[in-house]
């Protein structure tokens, strides 16, 4: 019954739920899970969108290691703009296979109108919950 359930993170790999591959959510309209790869398979073309909160200053990225790069957003090892608005939040963030689909992917996205990326985060996470805490990073502090 579980089983097969289609990644909710949309990187397009069917895991079985309750696997180490998987983590069963209830945090959406239905039984989602997020893919989280083994350590071998941890560098992997991601786009991901991180808020400050609901509804507030949206940051667009692009990286081959998600975990290591949020990591580095969180403890402010990356001055910037993330640092400077307190953006830590990952609302959403998509898997790709090659880093040339994942670069036009943050491009199209950062082009987009405020409103239209609002709407794709809702469409998934409407309660903008961090899912960085699903992925194995300790809550936000503050």
């Amino acid at each position: 019954m579980s089983s097969g359930w289609r990644c909710g993170v949309r990187c397009g790999l069917s895991v079985t739920a309750n696997t180490p591959e998987c983590v069963t959510l209830n945090l959406f309209q239905g039984p989602w899970c997020v893919h989280i790869p083994p350590v071998r398979q941890v560098k992997q073309p991601c786009v991901y969108i991180l808020a400050s909160q609901p509804h507030g200053t949206l940051y667009i990225g692009v990286t081959s290691n998600l975990i290591q790069r949020l990591h580095q957003h969180r403890n402010q090892l990356a001055p910037g703009y993330t640092s400077k608005y307190a953006v830590y939040r990952l609302v959403r963030f998509e898997m790709f296979d090659d880093m040339t689909s994942a670069i036009t992917r943050e491009k199209q996205l950062k082009n987009w109108h405020r409103p239209w990326k609002i709407n794709l985060i809702e469409s998934e996470n409407p309660q903008w919950v961090d899912l960085a805490v699903n992925l194995g990073l300790p809550p936000i502090s503050g």
